[in-house]
């Protein structure tokens, strides 16, 4: 990104004809429209395109930012805050790394921008030299990441080469009104609070952190998948020459990507056989139920047959037992009554 020189001697870089908006200038219109009130769903004309604005998954935790209509300044801080300019808009100034710009650079550059109605908003980045001096290597080149905030539609200027922390030489010469971070205390080296002074001043607004994103949790996820990444590059045709790794990282790598790829047939076999499984029980109760009421039909007939069958029969059976040996007569056989001589007989015996 190439460099220009302002009236005052600052640098910048070329923002596409962006005006510098320095105090002696006539007083510009205001940067964009106020964000009316929002309900649930509605799109905000003031943030980039309204993204994200009417999911219900994200309102809950990204709530759109509204443009300040009010001059009012916080006055519930342990610092004092000066009284904004009315007859031009405020410098506010935010500074940083801005290494593998997020949402959460984002959305802190657009609190800053909607802190007043009417924001000019300058943007310092450190340089490579003083960042990997001090806090370590970047992923962006110091050009990449002035590139990258160029597109941020929050920003009207960005400052290259900033200072690592802000002295009261930089804020005189970009007439800087207010220093915007959040207010939790940011040591240094050499000092415990490298904005004490700016507070002092009154000259420090401050912006809410958006928790649970930061450049370092994005280093962290891609060390954490490091493997996963150099697989997905492997396959795409790099070679391992441009992914600066050795022979054998390259075979442990194709290792890893024949596993997976076992793993996954596996769970496919698993999911299709069980699925089959599933189809094959339905098949069988369909014909346990088909196969039921077929011998509850046929039994019903065969009962019927059977009773009438056995009926025939029993009848002659009975039939036959019901006759004498062959003469037609009772089978029953009848004692014969006894005779005179014999009760005589009987009776004398008895006397006895």
């Amino acid at each position: 990104m190439g460099k220009q020189e302002n009236d005052d001697g600052s640098r910048r870089a070329s923002g596409g004809g962006q005006a510098p908006g320095s105090p002696s200038s006539p007083k510009p219109t205001a940067t964009r429209s106020p964000s009316p009130s929002l309900g649930l769903g509605a799109m905000d004309p003031g943030s980039p395109m309204g993204l994200g604005d009417g999911d219900p998954n994200i309102l809950d935790t990204f709530r759109p930012i509204e443009t300040n209509m009010s001059y009012d300044v916080p006055t519930d801080k342990p610092y004092m805050i000066n009284p904004p300019p009315l007859d031009r808009p405020a410098r506010l100034y935010c500074d940083g790394i801005y290494d593998l710009v997020h949402y959460g650079h984002m959305r802190a550059l657009e609190q800053a921008k909607k802190l007043l109605p009417n924001v000019y908003l300058l943007v310092g980045m450190c340089n490579d030299a003083d960042t990997h001096s001090r806090k370590g290597k970047t992923v962006l080149t110091e050009n990449e990441r002035y590139e990258s905030m160029r597109h941020c539609r929050w920003v009207d200027e960005i400052i290259t080469d900033a200072p690592w922390i802000v002295t009261q030489e930089f804020l005189d010469q970009h007439q800087i009104d207010y220093v915007c971070h959040d207010d939790l205390p940011y040591a240094s080296a050499e000092s415990d609070d490298v904005y004490a002074f700016v507070k002092a001043q009154g000259r420090f607004l401050p912006t809410q952190r958006t928790d649970g994103v930061s450049t370092s949790d994005l280093i962290t996820r891609i060390v954490r998948d490091y493997d996963k990444y150099l697989r997905r590059n492997l396959e795409r045709g790099m070679s391992p020459k441009e992914l600066n790794i050795s022979f054998l990282k390259e075979q442990e790598l194709n290792l890893q990507k024949h596993v997976s790829d076992i793993r996954e047939q596996i769970k496919k076999n698993i999911r299709g056989t069980r699925e089959d499984l599933v189809g094959e029980l339905e098949d069988l109760k369909a014909e346990l139920r088909h196969t039921k009421l077929f011998w509850e039909d046929r039994g019903q007939d065969f009962v019927r047959g059977f009773s009438s069958m056995f009926g025939t029969q029993v009848t002659k059976i009975f039939g036959r037992k019901r006759r004498s040996g062959g003469d037609g007569s009772p089978s029953k056989r009848i004692r014969a009554a006894p005779s005179k001589d014999s009760l005589a007989s009987a009776s004398s015996e008895d006397s006895r």
